[in-house]
């Protein structure tokens, strides 16, 4: 039986933590309704400006269209976003599980290239042989998720789909979060170039003849490389509101954790005091009957 003093430093111990995880759900909750709001009002226009950009992309040729440049898969850019902070559950986890997953499996062979954003990818992959090393990539990526909007986040896109167009790599791939509901994020591996064009039911190519205004000129140097950094940007705000909606899970869990721990701590305490009470009562009887001898 443990002693009174040990049991109470316990007690302190667990309710100090108990508020902190109840003061971090709280605070993720309130930031999971403002990242929750801004995904689901982008993900409907993002979703219709890619099927928009693969129903075009499909009418237009290879040379009149660089973003979908079709080649064998040797320089493979794997882009991981995870977030800076823990006690998110397995939220960072599983994107580090899944880049491993694509570099042993699926794009074993190919020559990778891993594009940290966020702390905790970058840490995980930056003493490998698979992180950025003096390429024009963007580095420290970290802060984009201190401020998170499309005008901070574009340059980062441009910089990735000028590599490709470069022929810097052969395959540009989204490893992130996806929202879903507060409770459930799904781990999503999406191809960023080259464009995939539409496809029919049937597998054969679903090109339509488009009638371009102003003309092919600026769909190709502008409404595709907008798209791209919209589908970019897209995916940021996806696991923003995947990790505040992960952290308010784990945080929510911890505290009914903290609680079920604090009610039996105080049962332990009541036993180890009734116990010490009784062991002083039957000293004083014990004393009191010697006495009486």
């Amino acid at each position: 039986m443990p002693n009174l003093k040990e049991v109470r430093n316990r007690i302190t111990s667990v309710g100090s933590t108990m508020q902190i995880t109840s003061a971090m759900k709280m605070v993720s909750a309130a930031k999971l309704k403002r990242a929750q709001d801004a995904i689901t009002q982008m993900r409907p226009y993002a979703e219709k400006l890619q099927e928009i950009l693969q129903n075009v992309s499909s009418s237009l040729d290879t040379s009149e269209n660089a973003y979908a440049r079709k080649s064998a898969t040797k320089n493979v850019l794997i882009v991981a976003i995870s977030s800076n902070r823990g006690l998110a559950g397995a939220f960072n986890a599983n994107i580090i599980k899944k880049t491993w997953s694509l570099i042993n499996n699926d794009y074993n062979g190919c020559t990778i290239t891993v594009l940290p954003i966020g702390k905790k990818i970058a840490d995980a992959f930056k003493r490998t042989d698979y992180h950025i090393h003096g390429s024009h990539l963007p580095h420290n990526l970290n802060e984009v998720f201190d401020n998170l909007t499309y005008d901070n986040v574009a340059p980062i896109a441009e910089k990735v789909m000028s590599a490709f167009t470069l022929g810097d790599f052969d395959k540009v791939v989204l490893v992130y979060n996806q929202f879903k509901n507060a409770a459930v994020q799904v781990v999503k591996e999406e191809q960023f170039l080259p464009i995939d064009t539409a496809q029919s039911s049937n597998g054969s190519n679903n090109a339509t003849d488009y009638i371009f205004e102003p003309n092919k000129e600026f769909i190709v140097e502008e409404l595709i490389p907008r798209s791209l950094k919209t589908q970019f940007y897209k995916s940021l705000l996806d696991s923003l509101a995947s990790e505040h909606g992960a952290r308010m899970t784990a945080m929510h869990k911890a505290t009914d954790n903290a609680k079920d721990m604090l009610r039996d701590l105080k049962i332990s305490y009541n036993k180890a005091r009734q116990t010490a009470i009784t062991t002083e009562i039957l000293e004083i009887v014990a004393g009191a009957e010697a006495l009486n001898g």
